[in-house]
């Protein structure tokens, strides 16, 4: 157990604990899910979905990962600095007048227009060689990549590729969540065939969701990312990953609260019979979404306080959340107690659900007042 922190851990109002062994053990997961000569790469933009970049990439380098993806040109240059073998593509591509931090740095953009592509490749004809970039082929997501016909001509017009050759061709599913949506397949198809002429590149589709749909998305390269912090790839069924995360926040105060009586901003719950409530020290500025919040008309979500169901009453507010306590025993409701927010007994998708949003945005929100600590999770 390691702690990363700047004040002494009683200060905290919250801890989230992070365990490396999982993380690792989820990246050696879906890798044995892949086929054939499949490389397993690693999404960790996001500062790892929140999680730490430096810490996951030093854990899924050790654990046997050599190529990770970013978004933005500013988290590249960082993971450099913890990497300084593993292979980088940044994924939101290349910023007008960038192209030399690229090359310096050994970053490889993700050319997502044909203006990008451009750029990159009249930098290769000015320099006289082939700088490694990923070209990205929109296959119906309609975000970033070249359309089908754009990507076509290029990859066969030798005056505009001049030494230029992608390191590697990739798509993205726009679908993947939901396994037996058509838009897969007909993703699946469209790659194949826009790529087929090119097939001695190296290509990629798969994300998380990928990994786990299949041979036929795997390709040469898989790009997992929230399976590996523990999080939810399809939409339901059962999630094989190991949790990675926990968010506990302390117990600050336990009051009575008399039928009839409202709780928290503007109103929104009322006591419906005697409520013993607990405040805790964590609110939508630690990244607990104010979304999952109670109100009279619907349920809120939950936290669990030793195998005890503890629902959210009232709005979350910014630094406290009331909880409903009735039933859990006095003893387990003592003042500096850590209460579970997320983690092994409260998955991130379920309580998202009650946000009406995703685990991604959980784990990305969290915020920076916890205590950090890596570590077993129990």
């Amino acid at each position: 157990m390691s702690v990363s922190n700047s004040f002494p851990s009683g200060l905290y109002g919250g801890r989230l604990t992070i365990d490396p062994k999982a993380l690792a053990a989820n990246w050696m997961f879906l890798a044995g899910k892949l086929a054939g000569e499949t490389e397993c790469a690693a999404a960790i933009k996001a500062d790892a979905y929140g999680l730490g970049q430096e810490m996951a990439a030093k854990t899924l380098f050790e654990a046997g990962c050599r190529t990770f993806f970013v978004a933005v040109p500013t988290e590249a240059l960082a993971l450099r600095k913890v990497l300084p073998d593993a292979v980088i593509y940044a994924l939101d591509g290349l910023f007008p007048g960038t192209a030399a931090h690229f090359l310096e740095h050994d970053i490889r953009p993700v050319l997502g227009s044909l203006e990008e592509l451009q750029e990159w490749t009249a930098l290769c004809k000015s320099t006289g060689r082939n700088h490694p970039a990923a070209v990205h082929v929109d296959t119906g997501i309609h975000r970033l990549g070249l359309s089908p016909a754009e990507f076509s001509a290029a990859m066969s017009d030798k005056a505009l590729l001049g030494p230029f050759e992608p390191t590697l061709v990739m798509s993205h599913l726009a679908c993947g969540s939901t396994p037996d949506h058509p838009m897969n397949r007909r993703q699946l198809d469209l790659f194949r065939e826009v790529t087929a002429p090119f097939a001695h590149i190296p290509r990629s589709l798969a994300n998380s969701a990928g990994v786990l749909m299949g041979p036929d998305y795997h390709f040469d390269l898989a790009r997992p990312g929230i399976s590996l912090y523990g999080g939810r790839a399809f939409d339901t069924g059962p999630n094989p990953m190991r949790p990675v995360v926990k968010v506990e926040a302390r117990i600050m105060i336990v009051r009575e609260v008399p039928p009839g009586d409202t709780i928290g901003y503007g109103a929104k719950q009322t006591a419906k019979r005697p409520l013993r409530n607990a405040v805790v020290a964590a609110g939508y500025a630690d990244g607990l979404l104010r979304r999952a919040g109670s109100t009279d008309e619907r349920p809120g979500g939950f936290a669990m306080i030793e195998g005890h169901r503890a629902p959210i009453l009232g709005r979350i507010s910014m630094d406290m959340i009331t909880l409903d306590v009735t039933d859990v025993p006095e003893n387990l409701l003592r003042r500096g107690a850590f209460v579970e927010m997320l983690g092994p007994h409260v998955a991130a998708a379920d309580i998202a659900a009650y946000a009406e949003t995703i685990d991604y945005e959980y784990l990305t929100s969290l915020g920076r007042r916890f205590e950090r600590v890596y570590g077993p999770l129990t």
